[in-house]
C-alpha cells in the first residue's frame, strides 16, 4: 500500500484515481477554480474597484495569493510596467474587452471549463468567450505561429498530465492585477487526481524578458457534481462592443 505523508507524522493512503481504456487518469467533467487568482496571483486585501459608482458590484475580493513563496519574481522594468498596467487596468486588461484569456489564466477565471478525455485526444473547453485549447498528445514542434492561448503538448508522468505550452500572443494577462508576459512566455502545467472530484493543478511559469527566474502557482480545482452541470454560453464580444467602438458609432442628430 503506497502511504503519503499529509503531515508531520501521520500518513495516509495516496489516491489512485480511475482510470480510462488507455490506463490513465479519467479526467472527464466540468471544473473551476475557488480562489481570487483571477483578481490577483498574489495574496491582497479587499479594494475599490475602478467604477466607484458600483459600490461593492465591482470591488476586489482578498485572497491569500497562490503564488509559491508569495512573489512573482520580476525584472525592474517589467515591474514598473506591472505597476502601471495595474493603475490604468480598467482600460487595459484584456479581460474587459473579451480577448481570449491565455494560459495558465484560462484556468482559474471565475468560470467552469470542461476536459474531454479519450485514449486518442484531449480537450480543453472554457465558457469564457468560447476559448478551446486542443491537448497534442505526440510532439507537433515548434508552434506554427503565435496565439492568444498557445499551443499545448501534453504527456503523462505516472497519474499527471503534464502540458508544456509555447507559442504565446504577448497580449494577455494573468490576471486583473497587470500581472503580464512577453511573447517568451513557456508554461508547463501539471494535473493530478487527488481525489475523486479534486485535480492539484501546478503551473510553472518562465518568461526570461519579463521575470528572473520561473516561478510556480498552486491551486486546486474541483469538479461540477450537481445535476445537469453543464458549460453555459458566454459571448461576450457583443458586450464590449460600444466600449471598443464606440467613438465610430453614428451619433443622433
Amino acid at each position: 500500500m503506497l502511504l503519503v505523508a499529509s503531515a508531520p507524522g501521520i500518513a495516509q493512503q495516496a489516491y489512485h484515481a480511475p482510470k480510462g481504456p488507455d490506463g490513465h487518469p479519467n479526467f472527464n467533467g466540468i471544473w473551476q477554480a475557488l480562489n481570487t487568482a483571477d483578481w490577483d496571483l498574489v495574496e491582497h486585501a479587499a479594494r475599490p474597484g475602478l467604477v466607484i459608482q458600483d459600490g461593492t458590484i465591482s470591488a476586489d475580493p482578498g485572497g491569500t495569493g497562490v503564488v509559491e513563496g508569495g512573489e512573482i519574481p520580476y525584472l525592474p522594468a517589467a515591474l514598473a510596467t506591472k505597476k502601471t498596467n495595474f493603475e490604468n487596468r480598467l482600460k487595459l486588461d484584456p479581460e474587459i474587452r473579451c480577448y481570449l484569456p491565455g494560459v495558465p489564466r484560462a484556468n482559474y477565471m471565475p468560470y467552469p471549463f470542461q476536459i474531454f478525455q479519450s485514449p486518442k485526444a484531449i480537450f480543453f473547453a472554457y465558457q469564457y468567450d468560447g476559448a478551446v485549447r486542443n491537448i497534442f498528445l505526440k510532439d507537433p514542434g515548434p508552434a506554427p505561429a503565435d496565439s492568444w492561448m498557445g499551443q499545448s503538448f501534453g504527456k503523462w508522468e505516472g497519474e499527471t498530465l503534464v502540458i508544456d505550452v509555447t507559442g504565446f500572443d504577448e497580449r494577455t494577462w494573468l490576471d486583473r492585477a497587470g500581472d503580464f508576459h512577453s511573447d517568451a512566455l513557456h508554461v508547463v502545467e501539471r494535473y493530478t487526481m487527488t481525489g475523486p472530484d479534486v485535480i492539484a493543478y501546478e503551473a510553472t511559469i518562465e518568461d526570461p524578458k519579463v521575470f528572473s527566474k520561473p516561478w510556480k502557482i498552486r491551486m486546486p480545482l474541483y469538479r461540477h457534481v450537481e445535476k445537469g452541470a453543464r458549460l453555459m454560453e458566454f459571448k461576450c464580444v457583443e458586450f464590449v462592443e460600444d466600449l471598443l467602438y464606440g467613438d465610430f458609432a453614428k451619433k443622433p442628430k
